[in-house]
């Protein structure tokens, strides 16, 4: 049998993309689900539900450090135009990500002081909080290497290839992150066996969905 080229065998991140943006609604649909059917939705009355206080944490930080995050790793990949709207989508998506993160963080905090519980006490907090405090810091100094005037040309060039290789590395830290979280949410739901499968459905979708970023990040636009 005659080898075929390697040729046929490249594969270019459209249709990876694709399939990323469908794995982002399922995502986003069975946080929802969960969120909004299974635990009754989100109140910011602190005084009477606390426990829907709580709810907000895995709604925000799911929509902020996985969704928002994966979408601007794959605004090269997406925005259609000049390198400089690339980079203002891929900045700003990521600042969004950052906002939704910073309410998810407030109201689990607020959560823990209300009801008296400790925090940062479980693997999911640390690697949390280490997740967050490292995207923020990569974003100062993305910031300042590719958006500040005073960063000369060289200086960019030799940090891109560690930025790109920190973006992935604190992108997978955040799935990582989302599934000891969903983890530490269904363990004592052991009489809902629907809501179980909800969650234990958005965790394939979120780890498939961070695969999918990846993938579709490392490869190239085209032929």
């Amino acid at each position: 049998m005659p080898v075929k080229s390697s040729a046929s065998f490249r594969v270019t991140a459209l249709p990876v993309v694709v399939i990323a943006q469908l794995l982002a609604a399922a995502v986003l649909t069975l946080t929802l689900v969960w969120v909004l059917h299974f635990r009754g939705g989100v109140s910011w009355d602190w005084s009477s539900t606390r426990q829907l206080v709580y709810t907000a944490h895995p709604l925000f930080m799911v929509i902020g450090l996985i969704i928002c995050t994966g979408e601007a790793i794959m605004a090269y990949r997406i925005v259609l135009g000049p390198r400089e709207a690339k980079k203002a989508v891929h900045l700003l998506l990521h600042l969004v990500a950052l906002a939704f993160t910073a309410v998810g963080l407030y109201a689990s905090f607020k959560f823990h002081h209300d009801v008296g519980a400790p925090d940062i006490r479980s693997l999911h907090a640390w690697l949390g909080i280490t997740t967050v405090s490292l995207y923020a810091l990569q974003w100062l100094v993305a910031f300042v290497y590719f958006v500040f005037p005073g960063a000369v040309m060289t200086m960019r060039a030799d940090y891109a290839p560690w930025h790109i290789f920190f973006g992935i590395v604190i992108f997978l830290m955040a799935v990582c992150t989302a599934e000891t979280g969903l983890a530490r949410f269904i363990f004592p739901v052991i009489g809902y066996p629907s809501e179980a499968f909800v969650v234990n459905f958005a965790g394939l979708a979120i780890l498939m969905f961070g695969v999918a970023v990846v993938l579709a990040a490392i490869l190239p636009s085209r032929y």
